[in-house]
């Protein structure tokens, strides 16, 4: 079963603030007239407004629109919500997004009390009414496997409920074009028309060969051969092998002590995220992008031909001990703004963390103890390890009950609208 909430962002402002019900509404990443929507509600779409549009141009599709900076933290309070009412019927709840949700019914009491699983789905759309508000409705696709659960998940928007199965399967996949299928994108639609695939009904009937040989030229083409038979083959769990977070500067410069402290900010977010998964990293990397690059790395005027491979510049570096602590972060990430030559101003900035390792158990060092018993790591002083992931997970915990940043560092004073707290598409960085 996929379980997809209707509208997220636009829906949940509507549910929380009632004046905002039956009114066209869009939540937008920032204020400006040139921000773009990230969601809208079913009235605003009606008019033409849709993901992607900004809102000088939403404006104008409906005039009395009203349009919201995003709220992070009500949509991960409904998210989680959400969760509590599905691990009910299953303990398989797999979070795909923030507003969805796959659950595998293998083995399940629900399915085995004799109740039908649209019998389920019917209970499951009136507890979720029930408890993130009435003006909540969700999607609900139910399958045989995980791609055609999403794909039915699709149709009959807002607050449908559609099953597909081997008496419907074929039914399902005519008058629709190729890129409505989940995961089919304009790259893969251009390989399945060269190959003579128009529509995913004749997709399903391509031959296995074909598509592995001709069309996806791997172990891919069975996958998709698969899938669209309803034969499960995305059952999979894939590690976290890095986390990163990025920014656009909206005051664009080449001061870098101005870069320091917004790579302070930074190196706190993925730092709580590090930790949050119990996680450490022996490697960091940080992405500088420019606004023009009429300059080289070196500071010398780049030549025309050579003008593009200088927009941005980037380096990572893998280190001998463990960060755990945002402090940690920010000490190896100094050393990498030191070594570009800033000409042109910053419009981008990002830092990544890899070569992840769990924190827990630690490999304690029997050098370098003091009395007490407690180990140290030395860059630039003696530090004990465990006193600094008390410290971290202390701030951790503040943050966690009081809000973000309650404590902060002091490098990070006056900073209270820079880097905003974000959910990120397609990922749950920060989603529980």
């Amino acid at each position: 079963m996929h379980v997809d909430l209707n509208s997220c962002f636009a829906i949940i402002e509507q549910q929380a603030n009632r004046l905002l019900r039956g009114r066209p509404v869009a939540v937008s990443a920032y204020n400006t007239p040139r921000g773009f929507v990230l969601a809208s509600s079913y009235e605003a779409k009606r008019l033409g407004v849709k993901l992607g549009v900004n809102n000088a141009e939403a404006r104008v599709l409906a005039p009395d629109i009203v349009i919201l900076t995003p709220d992070p933290s009500k949509y991960r309070e409904a998210h989680r919500l959400f969760k509590n009412v599905l691990l009910d019927y299953t303990s398989d709840v797999v979070a795909k997004s923030i507003d969805e949700f796959v659950l595998d019914f293998s083995g399940s009491p629900a399915i085995r009390s004799g109740r039908t699983m649209e019998e389920i789905g019917r209970e499951i759309k009136d507890r979720i009414r029930d408890s993130l508000g009435e003006w909540v409705t969700v999607n609900i696709g139910i399958g045989t496997n995980r791609f055609l659960a999403k794909y039915a998940a699709g149709f009959d928007k807002p607050d449908g409920m559609t099953t597909i199965d081997h008496a419907n399967l074929t039914a399902r996949y005519e008058n629709r074009q190729l890129i409505d299928l989940p995961g089919i994108n304009v790259r893969y639609q251009a390989r399945l028309m060269a190959a003579g695939i128009y529509t995913p009904l004749q997709f399903l009937e391509a031959d296995v060969l074909l598509l592995k040989k001709i069309v996806f030229k791997s172990v891919v083409g069975y996958y998709w051969w698969s899938r669209l038979r309803g034969w499960e083959v995305d059952d999979r769990t894939f590690t976290t092998k890095s986390i990163g977070h990025q920014y656009a500067l909206p005051r664009q410069t080449t001061d870098k002590k101005e870069l320091e402290r917004l790579l302070m900010k930074l190196c706190e977010k993925v730092g709580r995220r590090l930790r949050r998964k119990n996680y450490c990293a022996r490697g960091i990397h940080l992405y500088l992008g420019f606004t023009r690059s009429t300059h080289g790395p070196d500071g010398l005027p780049a030549s025309f031909e050579n003008m593009h491979r200088f927009a941005s510049w980037h380096e990572g570096r893998k280190l001998d001990h463990r960060m755990y602590a945002t402090a940690d972060l920010f000490e190896a990430v100094r050393h990498l703004l030191a070594v570009p030559v800033i000409v042109d101003k910053v419009r981008i900035m990002a830092i990544t963390v890899y070569e992840l390792e769990p924190w827990d158990p630690e490999q304690m060092t029997i050098f370098s103890a003091d009395p007490n018993g407690d180990s140290y790591v030395g860059h630039s002083e003696f530090r004990s390890q465990e006193a600094t992931r008390r410290l971290s997970d202390a701030l951790d915990i503040v943050n966690s009950r009081y809000g973000e940043f309650v404590l902060t560092p002091a490098t990070m004073m006056g900073m209270k609208g820079e880097i905003l707290d974000r959910i990120a598409f397609g990922s749950l960085p920060d989603a529980e």
